[in-house]
């Protein structure tokens, strides 16, 4: 049993993972290996990359942070997901179940797995209805990204996948989540306690963290990205 499940491992649905699950809330990734990002033969327009980046080296960044954050990732395609008055039951085309008290739903336009009373809408593909922060007409269901009618660019995803996150974790009755490492001092200086989610850190392991961190971004750099570059499913024997 998780916390919270997300079906879709594109940009929406890691970004998603990303926050819930440094939130501690125990988070699940299903994933079917197939976000249309792959297919992109140079991710641009993606702030922080003014060049440009590989679009699968962005996916497994992507999911890289998302293991960093402790959530649990697992291929494999939902056709099922239903509710009744505990928690939502995910079955994949393999036979597995998995059961989450949340799910985000960021599967671009698939929908025939969502359980009855989702609202639909028909714009010649079909996207989920959602509020103004990615709630769908189903309590506790939530949809991100291209599902839920955002335009079709992997920054705007991505966004969208944070805030989806963030509103379910707001709807949780969770104290409110910073998510914010500060300068040492910043709160507890002026006679603050720390909000969830912050940490303060002193100048040794703000360097350590950063020298990690581009040492980390040089390594996966470091050489082209060993990945064969995908086409539509159309165009391939």
């Amino acid at each position: 049993m998780h916390d919270v499940m997300i079906v879709g491992g594109g940009v929406a649905g890691l970004s998603a993972a990303t926050f819930t699950a440094r939130a501690d809330f125990e988070t699940l990734v299903l994933d079917s290996d197939d976000s249309i990002l792959r297919r992109n033969a140079h991710l641009e327009n993606y702030p922080g990359f003014p060049a440009g980046v590989n679009a699968r080296l962005l996916l497994e960044l992507l999911a890289e942070g998302v293991d960093r954050a402790d959530a649990e990732r697992r291929v494999g395609e939902v056709v099922r997901l239903g509710r009744d008055d505990d928690a939502f039951t995910a079955e994949t085309a393999a036979g597995d179940r998995y059961r989450a008290d949340r799910v985000i739903a960021a599967t671009k336009n698939a929908v025939d797995y969502l359980p009855g009373g989702v609202e639909i809408v028909d714009r010649g593909k079909p996207f989920v209805a959602v509020d103004e922060r990615g709630r769908t007409t189903v309590s506790g269901l939530y949809a991100a990204g291209r599902l839920a009618g955002k335009p079709h660019q992997a920054i705007v995803s991505a966004g969208h996948g944070a805030e989806v996150a963030v509103t379910l974790l707001e709807d949780a009755d969770t104290p409110f989540y910073h998510d914010w490492v500060t300068p040492d001092g910043y709160f507890t200086d002026r006679g603050r306690d720390l909000p969830p989610g912050c940490e303060e850190l002193d100048d040794a392991e703000r360097r350590r963290r950063e020298d990690a961190a581009r040492e980390l971004m040089r390594e996966r750099f470091a050489a082209a990205h060993p990945s064969e570059q995908p086409t539509h499913p159309s165009l391939e024997e």
